[in-house]
């Protein structure tokens, strides 16, 4: 018997939702499965993907040259070609249209320094200005243009400017150390640097006017840099760090940093048009071991994928503000961007998302009327364990129509805690997806049900099948997470891997001819998806495999228990040694009796072969600049490998956690 949902769209969302005006279009064209109900739609969208595509291309009216003579010349992965012979650019997509008194960016920060609300028009004219400068700077296509700057709408305007010239974008947040920093950006090579002054975060201010210039002393390919926020970047700067006139310049925004329309011919905002799988942006992966992945996406494949996801998942439409909390060094600042693909406006934050309280973000979501309020499931977790009650003290979140949570699996108490706090009438989305194609190809869906625990769907043209170990595809069943055809966003290449084998090795080496995420993940008779953590972390003992994020939701279920990390380390002769490393809430002590307690629940929610063999408290579990738990990276050092082989200290939001384990394998 299937499960009551938490929540069912009504008739009337269902009937002015973006997904079902596509569905009728394409009935009206004679094309598709000449249904309007998702499954129907879902599966002739991934039995027939040039079709799909194809329909998205027409549905979109995507502006380009060049004729279309085929959608997809091969189905093969890695190197599938699509809508070759075409060119066209992203930017323009943004800017096609537009109100120019709409209101296009709402932009926050911990501070309210940088605070502005941008209409289509400004943002325009600010676009203008940035793209007149990088071309006076000699930008053109296929040139890199670095930021290491904060979610600020500067930002979101050096990105478009970039984007409109045909050249290649990337991004790392200021709370990137210079080395990881460097690990990123210096494999590709970036012509211009923008870096911003200094940051606020948990109310303390960050200079980095110093680490901006290290990077580019130690990048020989940066030609100019260009500080943006404090007005004095060359003053009262640290002993031995050297200001070059010529090189660097400065400005307290971006109207003073490049000037008003330095470039005559840059009155007019215009785009360079490019074969489709030109270069968009450069994304990386985490960077726990060895160099980070330089992920290269297409200008085409972004745009048809974020047009769908946007459309018709996300279902955004002109008066809707989405909001997701990220930084400019998360596939989801890419992915919140893109939501200017369709008539709604979006929210940037820029700060401690739990400063001065957890409230912080709901205070947020409440003064810039949030329509869609995306976060991670650790941040759900947090407000949990803080007792937080959003719209407390006078907020109104009576335009919040919807909460998306991505990062880690949701667990079925969060899904409990957003109906309980938000309102039943809450369109909650979990969703899962990756750095690797920057969208979520599991997840939301407007005109589907939500279940607890479970994401609603696989995404529109993601041939997302859960495979056992020989290979085979089940229902119902937790499998390897894999991709069974290729999709646009799949990266173009991995900057730097001249003759693949790195993309090969990291995606198709266990499957050949087939993505493999890396997920453990569950598709029910419903159709519905339930994802249990990393399948490379996944914990198998006696046969019986455990995602770690079941673990965790049993372990973290006692209050005493802030937060953990677990893992299995390979004993000759043995099922393996499981430690389970705690934090504690402030003012518990691992007793014997805690221990039984938590013994107890991993024994009831999980299985008594997953229960650890010990407990050991820690001060704090290390964990990745977006907030991923370095399970991996632990595992590796108490097997014997080197910390600093294990992971780059300088990928990580806390290295100095990693310290605990360095001194305990010493122990082993």
């Amino acid at each position: 018997m299937s499960p009551e949902p938490l929540w069912t769209p009504t008739a009337e969302a269902i009937e002015n939702s973006q997904l079902t005006a596509w569905a009728r279009w394409l009935k009206e064209k004679g094309i598709g499965p000449g249904s309007e109900e998702y499954p129907d739609l879902w599966q002739w969208s991934t039995d027939q993907p040039e079709e799909f595509w194809r329909s998205l291309w027409d549905y979109f009216e995507v502006l380009h040259d060049g004729e279309v003579t085929e959608v997809l010349s091969s189905r093969e992965m890695p190197g599938a070609k699509w809508f070759e012979g075409t060119k066209l650019n992203y930017a323009e997509h943004i800017f096609r249209d537009r109100d120019p008194e709409a209101v296009a960016i709402i932009g926050r920060t911990e501070s309210g320094g940088w605070n502005r609300d941008l209409t289509w028009g400004e943002l325009e004219e600010a676009v203008v200005n940035a793209r007149s400068w990088l071309n006076w700077n000699g930008i053109e296509a296929g040139d890199r243009v670095a930021a290491y700057m904060p979610n600020i709408y500067e930002t979101i305007v050096f990105f478009f400017a970039t984007a409109s010239l045909g050249a290649v974008w990337s991004s790392c947040s200021p709370d990137f150390g210079a080395g990881a920093v460097r690990d990123r950006f210096a494999q590709i090579e970036p012509k211009i640097l923008i870096g911003i002054t200094d940051y606020d975060y948990g109310g303390k201010n960050f200079d980095r006017r110093a680490t901006v210039i290290e990077l580019a002393n130690s990048m020989p390919s940066v030609e100019k840099v260009l500080f943006l926020g404090d007005g004095d970047a060359d003053c009262n700067l640290p002993e031995g760090v050297e200001w070059d006139e010529g090189r660097f310049s400065t400005g307290a925004d971006l109207y003073d940093a490049v000037g008003d329309r330095p470039d005559p011919t840059g009155s007019k905002l215009e785009f360079t048009r490019v074969p489709f799988d030109s270069p968009l942006w450069i994304l990386y992966s985490s960077g726990t071991t060895g160099l980070p992945k330089p992920i290269v996406q297409g200008q085409g494949g972004i745009l048809l994928e974020h047009l769908k996801k946007m459309h018709l998942h996300l279902d955004a439409k002109e008066g809707d503000r989405i909001f997701w909390f990220t930084t400019t060094g998360w596939m989801m600042w890419n992915f919140l961007t893109s939501c200017l693909l369709t008539d709604a406006a979006i929210v940037l934050y820029d700060g401690n998302p739990g400063f001065p309280d957890m409230s912080a973000l709901w205070k947020l979501a409440s003064d810039a009327e949030v329509t869609c309020f995306g976060t991670s499931a650790s941040y759900i977790s947090a407000c949990m364990k803080d007792g937080v009650e959003p719209g407390a003290d006078g907020g109104d979140l009576s335009r919040l129509r919807s909460v998306g949570s991505t990062g880690s699996p949701l667990a079925p108490e969060g899904f409990d805690w957003i109906y309980e706090h938000i309102g039943e009438d809450t369109w909650l989305f979990s969703t899962s997806g990756g750095t690797d194609l920057c969208t979520a190809f599991v997840g939301g869906v407007p005109t589907l049900p939500v279940y607890r625990g479970e994401l609603q769907a696989r995404a529109l043209g993601a041939a997302v099948e859960s495979w056992d170990e020989q290979g085979h595809p089940h229902i119902g069943e937790v499998g390897e997470l894999v991709i069974t055809k290729p999709m646009p966003s799949m990266p173009l290449y991995l900057w730097g891997d001249e003759d693949g084998s790195r993309y090969h090795d990291s995606y198709f080496d266990v499957y050949p001819g087939i993505w493999r995420h890396g997920d453990w993940i569950e598709i029910t008779e419903r159709g519905t998806a339930i994802i249990y953590g990393r399948s490379d972390s996944t914990i198998n003992r006696g046969g019986i495999r455990m995602g770690t994020s079941e673990i965790y939701r049993a372990v973290l279920a006692d209050d005493a228990i802030a937060d953990a990390l677990v893992v299995d380390i390979p004993r000759e002769g043995t099922e393996g040694w499981m430690p389970l490393f705690v934090v504690l809430a402030e003012g518990a002590e691992l007793t014997d009796d805690l221990r039984k307690k938590v013994a107890g629940e991993i024994r009831s929610r999980c299985s008594p072969r997953h229960v650890p063999n010990e407990m050991i408290e820690i001060k704090e579990v290390p964990r990745t600049l977006s907030g991923k738990v370095l399970e991996v990276p632990v595992k590796r050092i108490l097997t014997g490998t080197p910390p600093e082989k294990a992971a780059s200290r300088d990928s990580l939001a806390n290295p100095e956690a990693l310290d605990f384990f360095s001194d305990y394998a010493k122990t082993l």
